[in-house]
């Protein structure tokens, strides 16, 4: 029977961090991945130029992660974002800054992230293999024993790195299989939903496709609670669908939608478009009224030309029952406040999300309170480690995701490979 220090299931950003860190820790490493391949998931990452970090404070990364990214201030005083950074150039990964802190590499190209990490696996001597799924993890009362792959093959281990993913893009081999292992070492899975997902609506002008492929740039989206108060706004880009909304704004939007559907025990929710958000309602008002006046024989259409994207615009007069050829001298006051009041204010309902597998990230997994916070070391069982998204931590897309998995498989293999050579 082989014998293993260190055994990492799974060869996503987290899996392919905790061999590297096991690996520089002197430990006999296996990495193991159902899949054909490793890193499936980092080279589809930021549409395929792999946004491997952000660079913004602490502080801020953490505000970025909703789904308890507060659990992850230990890790970061062990492994930073900025140490991301520099593990990376060390590798001979340059990389370069973009919007919002995002860090890219250079190349511009994901699978150039994936072979420095293969390459470093390799010189550190990490056993790999694919295609080659895990059937069950063993313990004895305290610890990690052993693990059994679907082969029949049972390797030795003294410690595993789970790093398996959660269950969104399944394609990359992300199909939920660690939570039962977790499981039956006592650990609590907490409720799995889509997260950083395109949202679902009835409307009928969703239904009849009046808006589809018409993107709207810095929007405030809000989603709003049955009072009609904000639950939260993201001021980004956004895309009507022949099946809803999708765009920045609306997969930031998405888990408060899931949430508060939840909370308020409903299935629909509304959420708001304010089209203008750098103006109030009624400066906007009143700009327009002056614009309008000053050549008040203008088709109301071409007076407001440039205010919004047109398809928008005509909606918005159509809504209003405004006709676009009407001239101000022949509009009430009353129509055009109600049209303002839209621009700024746009409201119909949601009705859901696109299923997990569609989601960009999994919320919910393995209970954060169940585990050590520098270590990533379970706290029921020995020689158990987590990483990555199969943990109950969930962030926007922006490099906030895969900033958590590397800090917590780098963590989660580091201490595995410290705990089986103090037990060896």
């Amino acid at each position: 029977m082989l014998t293993y220090d260190v055994l990492v299931i799974g060869g996503g950003p987290s899996g392919l961090m905790a061999a590297i860190a096991a690996g520089e820790h002197g430990a006999r490493v296996l990495l193991i991945d159902k899949g054909n391949k490793l890193g499936r998931k980092l080279a589809i990452s930021g549409g395929g130029r792999c946004n491997v970090t952000n660079r913004l404070p602490v502080d801020e990364i953490i505000k970025h992660i909703p789904g308890n990214g507060r659990f992850l201030y230990s890790a970061f005083s062990e492994f930073s974002n900025e140490d991301i950074i520099a593990f990376f150039e060390n590798l001979g990964i340059q990389l370069k800054e973009e919007d919002h802190g995002r860090m890219f590499p250079v190349t511009d190209k994901a699978q150039s992230v994936v072979d420095a990490l293969l390459t470093e696996l390799k010189k550190l001597n990490v056993e790999i293999r694919t295609n080659e799924p895990v059937k069950d993890i063993m313990y004895d009362e305290t610890s990690v024993t052993s693990v059994e792959l679907e082969s029949g093959e049972v390797l030795k281990t003294k410690a595993v790195v789970l790093a398996v993913g959660g269950k969104s893009v399944p394609h990359t081999g992300s199909t939920g299989d660690g939570y039962p292992w977790a499981e039956k070492a006592g650990h609590t899975i907490t409720e799995l939903f889509p997260t950083e997902v395109p949202l679902t609506s009835n409307e009928p002008f969703i239904k009849e496709k009046a808006l589809q492929g018409l993107s709207l740039r810095s929007v405030a989206l809000s989603v709003l609670n049955p009072k009609g108060k904000p639950i939260i706004t993201h001021k980004m880009d956004m895309l009507f669908t022949h099946f809803g909304i999708s765009g920045p704004a609306v997969l930031r939007c998405s888990q408060y939608v899931v949430k508060a559907m939840k909370k308020f025990k409903t299935n629909k929710i509304t959420v708001s478009i304010d089209a203008i958000p750098d103006k109030n309602e009624e400066q906007l008002f009143q700009e327009i009224v002056k614009d309008l006046k000053e050549d008040s024989k203008k088709a109301i259409k071409n007076g407001l030309k440039g205010l919004l994207p047109e398809r928008y615009l005509l909606f918005l007069l159509e809504k209003n029952q405004i006709d676009p050829l009407i001239t101000y001298d022949n509009l009430s006051n009353e129509k055009l406040r109600s049209f303002v009041k839209d621009c700024k204010r746009f409201e119909f309902t949601v009705n859901g999300t696109l299923p997990l597998e569609k989601a960009f990230v999994t919320g919910g997994g393995v209970s954060v309170k169940e585990i050590h916070p520098k270590e990533m070391a379970s706290k029921f069982k020995q020689g158990l480690y987590f990483s990555g998204e199969i943990l109950d931590i969930h962030g926007y897309t922006g490099g906030y995701n895969i900033t958590s998995a590397l800090v917590t498989g780098r963590l989660a293999g580091m201490n595995a490979a410290k705990y089986a050579k103090e037990n060896k």
